[in-house]
């Protein structure tokens, strides 16, 4: 009669766990979908966005897609009295004197070096190069110091272009970087939220571990084969 009371009293605890037990794994699964749910809704479009840039960019070579190209045009810019000591300075002259919304964001300095013309050898003056980048322009000036003039070219990008280079945050600004990063930070959530749903609402285990591994392995295949 002892035992009896005993096995009867076990099951009702079991019982009683169980849906304990579910009921946890039910508020853990339901808080699951609404991360999912919600970090999809923040990376939707703009992970549309890197979607479609992202195909141009892959296969614009192989498929010959024509996006149409950059708007060139080139003028000559009068060096200032005094003349700039240093492309720094020249870079902010620049950006003054063409009306750029952005200072220079490359800028380098080749130093004067003798070169060999024709049976002589002569001293090529120093040379400067400084890059105006921006998602919908670029801008190159490149300047032989004692000279009396910059050439510039600038590059409109249209709007395709300027779109694959938000893409790039070539040229973006800050909040334009960090609000891409959010996005990729949303697409390594998605990833783990997708994984752990489909772990617990899935009972073929097996299977999918399956299709993470050779999805792996076929990642790391393709990326040594194309290094």
């Amino acid at each position: 009669m002892a035992t009896t009371l005993e096995n009867n009293a076990d099951q009702a605890a079991s019982q009683g766990k169980e849906p304990k037990s579910r009921s946890r794994r039910s508020t853990f699964l339901k808080w699951l979908r609404k991360v999912h749910g919600w970090v999809g809704l923040w990376g939707a479009v703009l992970g549309l966005l890197f979607g479609v840039t992202g195909i141009l960019q892959n296969h614009r070579a192989t498929l010959k897609i024509k996006v149409g190209g950059p708007d060139v045009s080139t003028i000559q810019v009068a060096v200032p009295t005094p003349p700039p000591r240093s492309p720094r300075e020249l870079a902010k002259y620049l950006q003054a004197q063409l009306k750029l919304d952005r200072p220079a964001e490359r800028v380098s300095r080749e130093a004067a070096k003798p070169v060999t013309w024709g049976d002589q050898s002569v001293i090529q003056p120093e040379h400067w190069t400084i890059r105006f980048i921006a998602p919908s322009y670029l801008v190159t000036a490149d300047m032989w110091k004692g000279g009396n003039f910059v050439n510039v070219e600038r590059r409109d990008q249209g709007l395709i272009n300027t779109i694959e280079g938000l893409h790039r945050s070539e040229g973006a600004g800050v909040g334009w970087i960090l609000f891409a990063d959010s996005i990729a930070g949303s697409l390594i959530l998605l990833s783990l939220t997708g994984v752990l749903l489909w772990t617990e609402l899935n009972r073929r285990k097996t299977i999918g571990a399956s299709i993470f591994v050779v999805s792996l392995i076929t990642m790391l295949v393709l990326a040594l084969q194309s290094a």
